[in-house]
């Protein structure tokens, strides 16, 4: 499957046509009735073959290491502009209406001590630190998955492959920072912005209106970027809004409801499990984020593949968009190449040895010390 997918690189770097070949219908609208359908049927089909329930596992891992940094990052900021009590409160009332009680208990006094903390100001420095370098593991993990997704291998060398990450996390932690920002702040919080500014008690109502559109603003966002800039592929023009990310969002946001209200009317995991119980509830729902976000990518893949379809290019087998390097792929070949050739050195220099004797095994190694020396000489010598 690897030595496929290089070959596949490849050839497309040679033959696949540019991302807005003219061929193509210049919008996904203008796909067809019959093209639509095939965009799901083999949507579904690829996230069984490509193993995305693996891959989003994966990805919860990662998610699951930069999620603390950043909640970190978040509180220390809020703590550092005087907000401390305001923001154990903020953030305590959240975990009361989504979380379980005992997580609730565990988490109130170490974020109640961070944000009364004078050191407030070198634990959002810390925070941010850690949030970019574990969800930059987030990001590659992202783009392999996708380049799984777009059949190609990462052929990007290290030098131009980790700066692109790096931009895409700081563009990632910057959207899931205000995100989280804006889910938490509400009533005291809000207030005191909206004396800084002037408005006083019309912020509040004006933010718990406001919010949620620029959440699902900052969402958008946050999907175009991880499509976009994380596989090795050429794709077409910068779009902020694909059909892949609109059933994401979608799905996502009934597999929430659905889940939160799983978990809170039919769901054991505390009385089972106790404060595990939170945890396993943590990591069930970051993963179906994931497999949702990764299911809208193979719809986005699997449009662009029925544009090409239906613009008369071979696109059937595997997807024609070039990749954006494939540097790398050579340098992996080439290693590769080298330990297939010192496997058959190892093979040929054993080929005489019959282990299924029993003294074979014993004097294997002579009798192959003798063979090689005898290789070195006349061919036509008798053994």
């Amino acid at each position: 499957m690897a030595q496929d997918t290089t070959q596949d690189s490849r050839s497309k770097e040679q033959t696949a046509p540019d991302p807005e070949d003219p061929r193509k219908p210049g919008s996904p609208t203008d796909l067809t009735k019959p093209s639509w359908g095939y965009v799901f049927k083999r949507a579904l089909s690829e996230f069984s073959k490509d193993d995305c329930t693996d891959l989003a596992a994966s990805l919860t891992y990662f998610a699951v290491l930069s999620l603390f940094p950043a909640l970190l990052a978040i509180v220390s900021l809020l703590g550092v502009f005087g907000q401390g009590e305001a923001t154990t409160r903020a953030i305590t009332d959240f975990l009361d209406q989504y979380a379980p009680a005992e997580l609730v208990t565990l988490l109130e006094n170490p974020i109640n001590n961070l944000t009364t903390s004078t050191g407030a100001g070198i634990a959002l420095l810390t925070g941010i630190v850690g949030a970019l370098w574990t969800a930059s593991g987030y990001t590659g993990a992202f783009g392999r998955a996708m380049n799984r997704i777009y059949e190609v291998e990462e052929g990007r060398p290290v030098w131009k492959l980790r700066p692109m990450n790096i931009l895409v996390t700081l563009m990632l932690v910057l959207i899931v920072v205000l995100i989280m920002l804006m889910v938490l702040i509400s009533g005291g919080i809000a207030q005191f912005v909206g004396d800084i500014v002037g408005l006083g008690d019309t912020t509040v109502t004006v933010w718990n209106i406001a919010k949620w559109p620029v959440v699902v603003i900052l969402a958008v966002v946050l999907i175009a970027v991880l499509y976009y800039f994380t596989p090795n592929v050429k794709q077409p023009k910068f779009r902020w809004i694909s059909m892949g990310s609109i059933v994401a969002l979608l799905v996502a946001a009934l597999a929430a409801a659905a889940f939160v209200f799983y978990v809170s009317n039919f769901a054991s995991y505390n009385a089972t499990y106790g404060i595990i119980g939170s945890v396993i509830v943590l990591l069930l729902g970051l993963w179906i984020m994931n497999n949702v976000l990764l299911l809208g990518a193979e719809i986005d893949a699997e449009v662009e593949r029925s544009r090409q379809l239906q613009g008369g290019i071979k696109a059937e087998k595997t997807i024609q968009l070039p990749p954006r390097d494939t540097r790398q792929v050579d340098k992996k070949e080439e290693k590769w190449d080298k330990l297939v050739d010192l496997g058959r050195k190892l093979r040929l220099g054993h080929e005489h040895i019959d282990y299924s004797s029993g003294d074979s095994g014993r004097n294997g190694t002579k009798e192959g010390a003798a063979a090689s020396g005898r290789g070195t000489g006349d061919p036509t010598r008798s053994s």
